[in-house]
């Protein structure tokens, strides 16, 4: 039975096989590239150092020029530094000075705590004990 053609294209052939005697062809073997050469150190140490330094150099070039770019851009930064004093870390160095002062801590504590409590002044008696001690110490040293 013959075959028949379509649109004048052949099909495609298979390979012709090998006899079954013979051995098969041997494929090409494709080898990798050999490796390339290692650079050698054909510069010295002072030679390595000084193509580090340049490229630093060059990095901090190119950085400033950056930081002016931006700057032209946004306009220049400011860094404002604020020092906040309160009166509680004002108030111990003042007091500090003078003996008479030095338990004011302690008799605006038992102030602000009666003021608080009312009539109540067992609520107190920790400020109050506070307060006669201070006074106790600051005699002491005075006389």
């Amino acid at each position: 039975m013959a075959r028949r053609r379509s649109g004048g294209r052949s099909a495609p052939r298979a390979a012709p096989r090998p006899a079954p005697g013979s051995a098969p062809a041997p494929q090409p073997v494709h080898h990798a590239p050999p490796p390339a050469p290692a650079q050698s150190g054909s510069g010295s140490i002072l030679g390595g150092i000084g193509s580090t330094i340049a490229q630093g150099m060059a990095f901090g070039t190119g950085s400033a020029v950056a930081h002016r770019a931006v700057d032209a851009v946004l306009g220049p930064r400011t860094i404002q530094h604020e020092t906040v004093v309160t009166e509680a870390a004002a108030a111990p160095t003042a007091n500090s000075l003078s003996g008479s002062d030095a338990c004011s801590i302690h008799s605006k504590a038992f102030q602000d705590c009666i003021s608080n409590y009312g009539n109540d002044i067992s609520k107190c008696q920790f400020y109050m004990d506070m307060l006669s001690e201070c006074r106790k110490n600051s005699g002491s040293l005075s006389a």
